[in-house]
């Protein structure tokens, strides 16, 4: 059995004993098993979700319910981040996932320390099993670093048309993917609310003035997870480029595009500065194997890809077949216990660029990335109106205002509304899994210090 092919962990037929896991509906069924960081009751563990709940794995590994490669897999893991695991070969990754999808399973497992382990689980499920609703969930990793691609033509394109650009793609864009170091001291776990930045910018007059952003923006974005990182110095080639990823998370790319239109100069600063958020559940390799698909197809007349952005293995199977959603819920849904609105509907097949390629690109240079790093796609906007994956680009540029419901209307995100990203892999021929919830609220600004009492 192999960790880089379709095994029994991701067998449509299998069911778990944890019956929340087996609804339709569920992003995380016994095909998933996500990895997470969480505090229950004053303490902080980890484990994975299943269906409406959180099996704790550390403490399954304290109970010496696992064995084997899988207890050594799960021992790495002392503190409060995965990094540790997610650092690990891949077969030791895999051993861990079989045994969880094991114990997890509704049948019986064959081997008779997982049987015997199963029984205990089941025994002990008050202790080991929590409701999600339950806990409190925590960034999974320490993120060293964080890169963001711009890997949708069809977003760059509308962006560059918004700003008057007679060429709206630059023209590096078809022969690498582009990118800019953002800054991953202000990631954060989804729940973590949004304090609407201070800045400079331009107001509508023209004129360069400081104070609470206006055009304050969602971005729609999947992000990778580095597992095993590369020396400094040492490329990735691109048919090993998937390999070093460990799992995906979702990404909102919080922009105050006012701040960050004036200002970009070598690119984003303080207008992507502020915050970005993700998903809590790394939804992991493994797990994605069955939803695979080609990259986008480059259109005719696109130039060719150069020799190291290529591989027949990447043409083949660098896509994946991810639907996209974001929902913009207000202030006055939020008060009449309204679920808000869908104003996205995207795939992440739209992008022109792989994630294979992102890490080969970025590692090209002898760039040495490390467990924990954060590569984001770019705003995963498609050709259609309903898959445009942004505020800007839904209301073109603030010229056509977005009705929300209750007579108000927005061309930017307001003090009080949230943002919710969902996202799940799907096809014909297995069990859908999702990456469950990435959601923020904007607060209003903080009122900038006054220097003169700040030297009191």
């Amino acid at each position: 059995m192999s960790h880089s092919e379709l095994n029994t962990t991701h067998d449509p037929r299998r069911q778990s004993w944890v019956e929340s896991a087996n609804a339709a509906e569920t992003d995380f069924p016994l095909q998933n098993l996500p990895y997470g960081v969480f505090e229950h009751e004053g303490q902080v563990s980890w484990g994975v979700a299943i269906g409406s709940q959180v099996l704790d794995v550390r403490a399954l590994a304290n109970l010496h319910l696992l064995h084997s490669d899988a207890w050594v897999a799960a021992q790495s893991v002392q503190g409060h981040e995965l990094n540790a695991l997610m650092g690990l070969e891949p077969a030791m990754l895999h051993a861990l996932r079989l045994s969880l999808s094991a114990l997890l399973g509704a049948d019986t497992p064959s081997d008779e320390f997982n049987a015997s382990s199963q029984k205990k689980i089941k025994r002990l499920s008050k202790v080991l099993l929590l409701e999600r609703d339950a806990v409190q969930m925590r960034l999974p990793c320490a993120i060293g670093d964080y890169t963001d691609f711009l890997t949708s033509q069809y977003h760059t394109e509308r962006h560059g048309r918004f700003k008057g650009l007679a060429e709206p793609l630059p023209a590096a864009f078809k022969h690498l993917p582009v990118a800019y170091h953002g800054r991953a001291s202000s990631i954060r776990v989804s729940g973590t609310p949004v304090v609407r930045p201070n800045g400079q910018y331009k107001d509508s007059a023209g004129q360069v003035v400081f104070g609470p952003s206006t055009m304050l923006d969602f971005e729609l974005e999947l992000a990778g997870l580095v597992g095993r990182g590369n020396a400094l110095g040492q490329p990735i080639a691109l048919d090993h480029a998937q390999a070093h990823f460990f799992g995906w998370v979702l990404l909102n790319d919080w922009s105050a595009k006012s701040i960050q239109w004036w200002e970009s100069v070598l690119g984003p600063f303080l207008g992507k500065s502020f915050m970005s958020s993700i998903s809590p559940w790394i939804v992991t390799q493994e797990a994605l194997l069955p939803f695979r698909i080609p990259q986008q197809a480059r259109a005719a007349g696109d130039p060719r890809a150069l020799p190291y952005l290529q591989s027949a293995w990447d043409r083949a199977q660098g896509g994946f077949d991810i639907e996209m959603q974001a929902w913009l819920q207000t202030a006055t849904q939020r008060a009449l216990g309204e679920p808000g609105l869908q104003i996205t509907q995207t795939h992440l097949k739209h992008l022109y660029w792989t994630f294979g390629q992102m890490l080969t690109h970025h590692t090209s240079n002898g760039c040495n990335l490390r467990s924990g790093d954060l590569l984001g796609s770019g705003t995963v906007s498609g050709p259609t109106d309903e898959s445009r994956a942004c505020i800007t680009e839904i209301t073109h540029a603030a010229k056509v205002p977005l009705a929300v419901g209750h007579g108000e209307t927005r061309i930017d995100l307001q003090d009080g509304d949230a943002i919710t990203l969902k996202a799940k892999a799907k096809n014909a021929t297995a069990v859908s899994i999702g990456f469950g919830e990435c959601t923020g609220v904007v607060l209003a600004a903080a009122a900038y210090p006054n220097p003169q009492e700040s030297l009191t």
